[in-house]
This record gives C-alpha cells, sequence and structure tokens, in this order.
C-alpha cells in the first residue's frame, strides 16, 4: 500500500475516500449509514494523519534567523486570539493598517516572518504545531523573495512561523494562545495565515477555525458566503503527492479519446447515481474510482469492470474533467486537472477558484450549480472546438506560470496583495492573464494610467538662425497653463545664439543648447534638461498655433501618452502604378503622420530615436536632411501598434514671411518625402503605418456659447 503523504509532509490530500458529502441544503438518503463509514476512514485514515507527529523535528534548511532556540511557555491562563473579525475588508482599516507599507518610496510590500520557536504548556508539553515539508518550504520562499524584510518595525506583513496548513492536526485552543503570544500580534492586524485545509468533521467549515481574530487568511476552501472580500486570499489545495510525477507531453490541440472523466473517490452515492446516469447515456463519459483491494492507492483508478489506468496521466485521456465537493470545498482533483491540461467542470456551489481576484476562470475552467449535474453534457457540448483548445492553452499557461509549485503558489499569493497595497503599479488584467507573446506589439508604456498634469511639458524647439520668428513661438509656447519648460536646440555651428538678456521674458526657464553637428536629429536627443515624461516638439516658424490649441494637444496626449499626438497631419498612400508608396500632403479624411514641427511625443520615444532605430534609418536621415518626423512616426507605430492622433481642426500650418526659407518649398522635397517612406519600409520589413479617420476635437468648440463657458475657445479654423 503506497503512503497518501509525501515524506515528511502532514498535508492531508484527501478527495473523501470513504467520506460522505454532508450537504448543505439537504441530507442525503445514505447520510446515517455513512456517518460509520466516516469513523471507520478516521481510523484508518489515522495512520497517515498522525505520522507527522512522530518525527515532527524536520531537517531545518531555513535560513538562521528564522530558527530559534527559544522556549515559550504558556499558562492555561495565557490569552487568546480573538475569534475571526467577518466585517475585515481592505479598505476597513481598524483591520489592515495601511501606513505600515510606505516606510520608503518602493512599491514592494515588506513581509516579516516570526522566527520558529517552540511552544510549551505549564505541564512542559510541546504543544507547537508539527511543521510540514510544505509549510517549512513555503517560509523559504518568502524568506529569499524581494517581500522578505528583516525588520519587524516597519513591516507591512507578518507571517507567523506556525504551520496552519491542516487544520485536522490542530489544536484551536492552543493555536488561539500561541497566536496571542506573538509579539506583534496587535489583534491579528496586518498578520497572514496560510491554510489549505479547513474546517474538521463533522461540520468541515470553509475558514480557518481558529480564532484568528483580524488577520488575513489565505485559504484552501473558501465559500462565497465566508471570503471577506478584498481582505483573504484564495489559494489552491496544493497536491504534494503529484509533485514530482511528470505527465508526458500532450498538445493542447490534439483530440481526446473521452469527453468528461470523473476520477474522484468516495463520492457521495447521489451523486454517483446522477454520473452513472450520464454513462449509461452517452459512452464518452467515464466515471473511474478507487481499484478494489488496492487500498488507498493515490496512483490508480479504475473502471466498473476492473481496469486499471494509471493517475493522473489518465486525465489526458479527456476534454473535460469533473471536480466535484466533498466534505470540504476546496479538492486536490482540481490542481490535478490543470496538471494534465484537462478542463476542469467544477460542482461546488459557492466554491471560489484559487486566485479567483485575479485570474479569469472563464477563459480555462467551467463552473455549473450542483443541481445541473444531471445537464452537465448539455452545457458543455456548446463549447466549440476552437474555445476548447483555447481553454486547453489557458490552462497550461496559468498551470506553469501560478501552480505548478510550491514557489509559485507562494509568490503569486504575495503578488495579489502587493497589487492590493500598491494599486498604482499593480498588474493589469492583461498581465495577469494573457498569454505572453513574442511576436506581438507590446506597449512600453504604464498605460492605461494618465500622465500626470502636475509635471506639465517640455518645449523642444528646433531652430537655425530664424531668430524673429523663433521669439514668437517662444512667446506663444510661454502662454500654456502647462509648459513647464523651454529647450531650444541651435542647430547653427557658425552663429552663437542671442544672449539670454534677449530672450522673452515668459515666467518659465529657458535653455538653448547648441549642437556640435547640424543634424535634424538632434531635436529628439534624449537631452538630460527634459524632466519631464511628455515634449511638445516645435519648429521655428510654427508661430500659427494658439494657447489653447496647445494646451488641449497636451491634454489629449495625457489620455493617450503611446501616441504622437499632433497638429500638421500626413498619409502615405499605395499606388499601383508604381507599385511603391507616396507622400501626400492635400487635407484628406485620412491621415497616418502627423509632423514633429508640431507634435506631443513621450521622452522614451526621444530614447528609441536616438539608441534604438533600425538599421542606419538615423544616419540616413542626417545625411539627406529630411524625414526626421516620418522617421519618429515609423518608430512610434511600429512599437505601439498604433496611429498618431491630429487635434485641433486646423489644416494651415505656413509661415508667411519664410515660404522662401522653408524646406518644404523646394519642388524635390516631396519626392525625397515619398522615397523616404519607402526606403523605411524596407528597413522596417513590414509598412508600420495605420491610416485613420479621426480627429481630437474639444466637445464645446463648434457651439455657440459664451467664451467664458468654454474652456478652448481660441482654436484655428484653417
Amino acid at each position: 500500500m503506497k503512503a497518501l503523504l509525501s515524506s515528511g509532509s502532514n498535508l492531508l490530500v484527501a478527495e473523501g475516500h470513504l467520506e460522505i458529502v454532508v450537504m448543505a441544503r439537504r441530507k442525503c438518503p445514505s447520510f446515517y449509514s455513512g456517518i460509520f463509514l466516516i469513523g471507520f476512514a478516521f481510523v484508518v485514515l489515522g495512520f497517515w494523519w498522525l505520522a507527522p507527529f512522530q518525527d515532527s523535528k524536520l531537517s531545518r534548511t531555513l535560513a538562521s534567523e528564522l530558527q530559534s532556540d527559544e522556549k515559550v511557555v504558556l499558562m492555561s491562563s495565557s490569552p487568546h486570539a480573538e475569534p475571526r473579525d467577518t466585517n475585515c475588508t481592505y479598505h476597513n482599516f481598524t483591520c489592515l493598517e495601511v501606513y505600515h507599507c510606505g516606510y520608503d518610496d518602493s512599491t514592494t510590500i515588506s513581509v516579516y516572518i516570526y522566527p520558529i520557536q517552540q511552544y510549551y504548556d505549564e505541564n512542559g508539553n510541546d504543544i507547537t504545531p508539527p511543521m510540514s515539508r510544505e509549510f517549512e518550504e513555503m517560509l523559504q520562499v518568502i524568506a529569499e523573495s524581494p517581500y522578505h524584510s528583516h525588520d519587524p518595525e516597519t513591516a507591512c506583513l507578518f507571517i507567523p512561523s506556525i504551520d496552519l496548513l491542516n487544520e485536522n492536526l490542530l489544536n484551536q485552543t492552543q493555536v488561539s494562545q500561541i497566536l496571542a503570544s506573538l509579539k506583534w500580534w496587535n489583534e491579528g492586524k496586518n498578520h497572514l495565515l496560510i491554510n489549505m485545509l479547513p474546517g474538521r468533521a463533522p461540520d468541515y467549515k470553509t475558514f480557518l477555525g481558529v480564532n484568528s481574530g483580524k488577520a488575513m487568511v489565505a485559504g484552501g476552501g473558501f465559500s462565497s458566503w465566508t471570503y471577506r472580500r478584498t481582505f483573504d486570499v484564495t489559494i489552491p489545495l496544493y497536491n504534494p503527492l503529484l509533485e514530482d510525477v511528470e505527465l508526458s507531453f500532450v498538445s493542447y490541440t490534439e483530440n481526446r479519446k473521452w469527453f468528461l472523466l470523473s476520477t474522484q473517490f468516495g463520492l457521495n452515492s447521489e451523486y454517483k447515481s446522477k454520473l452513472k446516469a450520464l454513462s449509461d447515456s452517452d459512452s464518452d463519459v467515464v466515471l473511474l474510482d478507487r481499484c478494489e483491494g488496492h487500498g488507498f492507492n493515490y496512483s490508480e483508478r479504475c473502471d466498473y469492470l476492473g481496469k486499471e489506468y494509471s493517475y493522473p496521466a489518465v486525465l489526458q485521456n479527456s476534454t473535460f474533467c469533473l471536480v466535484l465537493r466533498g466534505n470540504r470545498l476546496g479538492q486536490p482533483s482540481f490542481l490535478d486537472a490543470l496538471k494534465a491540461k484537462c478542463i476542469p467542470v467544477v460542482v461546488a456551489d459557492g466554491f471560489l477558484l484559487p486566485f479567483h481576484e485575479v485570474l479569469d476562470w472563464t477563459r480555462a475552467a467551467v463552473t455549473i450549480n450542483e443541481e445541473q449535474l444531471p445537464e452537465v453534457l448539455d452545457v458543455l457540448k456548446n463549447f466549440s472546438r476552437d474555445r476548447i483548445i483555447s481553454m486547453r492553452r489557458q490552462l497550461q499557461y496559468f498551470w506553469q506560470r501560478y501552480f505548478s509549485s510550491l514557489s509559485d503558489i507562494t509568490l503569486t499569493m504575495l503578488q495579489i496583495l502587493n497589487d492590493r497595497v500598491f494599486p498604482f503599479d499593480a498588474h493589469t488584467y492583461d498581465q495577469w492573464n494573457e498569454l505572453p507573446n513574442k511576436k506581438a506589439i507590446k506597449n512600453p508604456l504604464f498605460l492605461p494610467l494618465r500622465a500626470p498634469k502636475s509635471l506639465g511639458f517640455t518645449a523642444v524647439i528646433l531652430t537655425y538662425d530664424r531668430v524673429d520668428s523663433l521669439f514668437q513661438v517662444v512667446r506663444q509656447v510661454g502662454k500654456v497653463p502647462s509648459l513647464a519648460k523651454v529647450i531650444v536646440v541651435w542647430n547653427n555651428q557658425e552663429i552663437q545664439p542671442p544672449a539670454m538678456s534677449k530672450w522673452p521674458n515668459i515666467g518659465k526657464p529657458i535653455k538653448v543648447i547648441q549642437t556640435k553637428f547640424n543634424r535634424l536629429s538632434n531635436r529628439f536627443f534624449p537631452y538630460d534638461e527634459i524632466e519631464t515624461e511628455c515634449i511638445l516638439a516645435l519648429d521655428d516658424d510654427i508661430i500659427m498655433l494658439t494657447a489653447d490649441e496647445m494646451e488641449f494637444g497636451y491634454e489629449v496626449w495625457r489620455e493617450n501618452p503611446d501616441r504622437l499626438v499632433g497638429y500638421p497631419s500626413r498619409l502615405h498612400l499605395w499606388q499601383n502604378e508604381t507599385q511603391s508608396y507616396s507622400y501626400e500632403s492635400e487635407w484628406m479624411n485620412s491621415i497616418s503622420m502627423v509632423l514633429t514641427g508640431a507634435a506631443f511625443h513621450h521622452k522614451y520615444f526621444s530614447f528609441m530615436y536616438t539608441y534604438g532605430m533600425p538599421g542606419n534609418l538615423r544616419q540616413w536621415v542626417d545625411d539627406h536632411i529630411n524625414c526626421e518626423d516620418i522617421a519618429m512616426n515609423f518608430l512610434v507605430t511600429n512599437i505601439t501598434g498604433k496611429a498618431p492622433i491630429k487635434v485641433v481642426p486646423r489644416k494651415k500650418f505656413k509661415c508667411p514671411e519664410c515660404v522662401k526659407e522653408m524646406l518644404s518649398a523646394d519642388t524635390s522635397h516631396m519626392v525625397e518625402r515619398s522615397e523616404c517612406i519607402n526606403c523605411f519600409e524596407k528597413l522596417y520589413g513590414s509598412m508600420p503605418l495605420k491610416a485613420i479617420e479621426f480627429r481630437a476635437d474639444p466637445v464645446l468648440y463648434k457651439d455657440k456659447f459664451p467664451g467664458v463657458l468654454m474652456k478652448f475657445s481660441n482654436l484655428g479654423t484653417l
């Protein structure tokens, strides 16, 4: 007979075996006869349950700071922990003192682990709960993680080094006294208790029955009635029996031998009769149970004919695997199904799936009400093959990332708590649930957060020697409320810029940077003087933009910090005659570029333009003294997959006084711009530019309201 527990483990993995399910709303016909079987099961399984007590001193691999020779004596009169506070939530600051998590600027919670101690009663009896190998491993993972703190005075969370994984092995009175004796217990505030097997016979509660006060509980069997939302954490029931079992590779796209499979031990007779009816009506429904005469061998299952199957490998033969409630809501068969990439069908009213707070289980599992068990086939046969393959793929991802080891489970638990404490730096839904795709476009910014308005933007103006129009641009941008600083990139190495005493007084800092070489790419260099995330790139002849237009453009950028947001727009078009792209500057409804002579962008893209452009593209721009704005559009759209945004209706951006001096006045300019697009398309290996028909305008800009009621009233129409 194979043992049910791994060496050194006291984490009971009970699938029911000979236990009888106590139904929540009614007693089963076999309820009373089942009492005898339950008692028998306790006698038979008692050997394994008590095994850890026979060898409670495990070989410690924990860090020395977590080990202690201190002995604590608790008298019968020692105080007890208060009963579990059912009103605790994250936002109830009487249960969690969040300010303990903000002693520095880090966005990582600090977790303190109490040193391991031995506890004795007044008669000298050791009352320390035995420590399982699983709990010891979890402590080791936390101690080696970035969350661990050596200083209890500045810790955010406290974890008692008391093994509460299996409530069957706990003396509730003694554990309550041990918790109350902890130095920083403080009614349990900011404490985290870890439990996988809650409750005990005969009621099998769905939460840790030990008095825990205001402590959080990471539990493996919560129901929707006992789970304290935003406070507790739902964790899986880890199965130590299968941690060393290696399954053969089976692709998630392969067809399976069976459609629905049940492999749990000791199911209630009412469940068995319903499953038997399903099996009789459909040959693709297979029922397996304990092999008669083989004892409690977890690695084997048999059908009604006595044919043996290796477990959990047999789960790989089925598309769906049933996970029915036993005496406890949480069942190890759920994780067994994940390991085998068999889509779990959970039949347990009120059961909260592990890490349900962040994982979207509708993508990987099926849940049905217990009373719907006879109709389970009707539900499952509505799933298309594409959806089944997608769910298997998601299962594989969930298993490998969050459930394949105690280390993964522990770190995921802490990450969820970290996200609660620091929501502005929390993982997004996509980060938790989306499969990583190296070929997919990834946004480099921290969206969907809006960029902070308080920092404002830096205006970077590229100039050569047009001082009069430059000063006009500086005066105009100086009127914008969100302007933080003006940086003038002086690209003329032969003429010195004007003395600072001659520059317009705009009430904001002006910094002039004289470059060593006359290059268009100088406008996109990530100068240290740029202290804001947002940059407004301007040419020295864009004198027509009003303060309202620039302020509104900044507001649009704040909501779209991963895009180019600008004013002059252009379009690329495919020409069938020449089999190439052309650059179009005519006024059209579609746009695919905004010119960086007047455009907002994130400073990140300045770094990418300077250090991350493909091939010799930046050198090509500098040699031809053209197309730096097209290159920036290619760069941003290629990284983010998003088209630029044009703001306000203005279409004309010409400087009447300097038309003859403008580079774009050259007739060859447009031809070369088309050549740029085709050259860049070859360098990128594809055409990243996207044409859209979209423009951002203030809501009331066309309405006839008094100017005082309109936030942006001074907008150009041409």
